[in-house]
């Protein structure tokens, strides 16, 4: 098959101008702002993410996971502990988000700090789920390498049989966690890549510096 000239797809952007001024002085709120407008235009998957982690020498890996709540601390996502991010999440809690919205010309990226929602909070995601997901979550060794995919499949008949009556418990091996950003960058797609790019940076616990970035 024919492979297509890499070099010559392209996309004109034509997005309306992001000013400083029409920003919200929290990030969080602009987020918020910019989110529902996604779904308001029926964005497809508004709430998928890309999640970069590191090891901790800074080898880097990076997978799509699904945003899940958003605060005013941060954002959260829910995952098994044991998989290949949650174990670079414990030996480096740096991490970053993007989230890329092409339909609106739009971008959002977020670095930070990462670590574990409470115990309470992550019980109450899980039972909030679809019982299929829950068994999913328990019979999924994430990351491991298997034979097969017989071995996934055995397992989750055998848990579905086991709690077909009762309620699925969740698996130490499994919760959330938030990211607390000390950055977040919106980025609005223009004509001739004269993009413009908004920068807030933490400057303490309460407060955001916003600057502009040349594309």
């Amino acid at each position: 098959m024919e492979q297509e000239h890499i070099e010559n797809l392209r996309e004109d952007y034509t997005g309306a101008p992001l000013l400083e001024s029409n920003t919200k002085a929290d990030p969080i709120k602009q987020f918020e702002q910019w989110f529902n407008d996604a779904q308001e235009a029926n964005v497809p998957e508004k709430n998928a993410m890309m999640l970069a982690t590191a090891t901790h020498d800074g080898r880097p890996s990076a997978r799509i996971v699904l945003l899940k709540g958003v605060y005013e601390t941060g954002f959260v996502f829910y995952t098994n502990y044991l998989s290949r991010k949650g174990k670079e999440i414990t030996k480096n809690p740096l991490g970053a988000l993007t989230f890329f919205w092409p339909a609106m010309e739009r971008q959002i990226r977020i670095e930070g700090t990462i670590e574990k929602v409470t115990k309470e909070q992550s019980e109450k995601y899980f039972h909030s789920r679809p019982k299929n997901s829950q068994i999913g979550a328990l019979a999924s060794p994430q990351s491991q390498e298997i034979a097969d995919r017989d071995v996934l499949e055995k397992k989750w008949n055998e848990l579905e049989t086991e709690y077909a009556d009762k309620e699925v418990p969740k698996p130490s091996f499994w919760g959330g966690y938030i990211l607390k950003p000390r950055l977040i960058e919106f980025w609005q797609g223009r004509p001739s890549r004269l993009h413009d790019r908004i920068l807030y940076k933490k400057i303490d616990n309460k407060n955001w510096k916003k600057v502009r970035l040349a594309p």
